[in-house]
């Protein structure tokens, strides 16, 4: 019966130590096409180290919206992938990439976008770790969420907050995509 006290204060202290690990981890990026786990270090961080720490905890890229951030990835954009998806995003060679239709299911989300931008997919949607930092990845894609002119409904990337607030935007813009049909 003497022991039951320093054992319980073990169990407790390996619960709460396994808690905090959870808490702290990052997000597992995985191979678009075979699932397997990326090793993120074969490419440089970049110029914004805070937002890619962040991306790699959270899988959400917090340059969305970013206004400095989306002008950047769209001059990422027009040298790494205008040649395939063309100028505006809506495909060419690759596929359109400002429609609710997604090629991969998990490019919705940012994690499953970045993972494909950086692994790779098929056909020429070769991986891009070698040739852009991950800061560049992720202006890239702040750039291409700013670009979208699918249903809000459908952008897993956004949050109900967002999701009104580009209802609203477009709304105010009679030429602009909206949720109807």
């Amino acid at each position: 019966m003497r022991y039951g006290k320093p054992r319980n204060l073990a169990v407790a202290a390996l619960v709460l130590a396994s808690i905090a690990t959870l808490a702290g981890a990052a997000e597992t990026f995985r191979n678009t096409l075979n699932g397997e786990v990326l090793d993120l270090s074969k490419a440089e961080v970049g110029k914004n180290p805070d937002a890619v720490k962040q991306f790699e905890k959270t899988g959400k890229n917090p340059l969305n919206g970013d206004e400095a951030a989306v002008q950047k990835g769209k001059d990422e954009f027009l040298v790494a992938c205008a040649g395939c998806h063309g100028h505006y995003g809506k495909g060419k060679i690759g596929p359109s990439l400002v429609d609710d239709y997604w090629t991969y299911e998990t490019n919705m989300t940012d994690a499953g976008l970045f993972s494909t931008i950086f692994g790779g997919a098929r056909a020429q949607m070769g991986p891009h770790y070698m040739s852009m930092t991950k800061t560049e990845m992720l202006e890239s894609m702040a750039y291409i969420r700013s670009i979208y002119e699918g249903k809000a409904s459908k952008a897993k990337w956004l949050t109900l907050e967002e999701k009104k607030a580009l209802l609203k935007k477009r709304k105010a813009k009679p030429d602009a995509g909206d949720d109807a049909g």
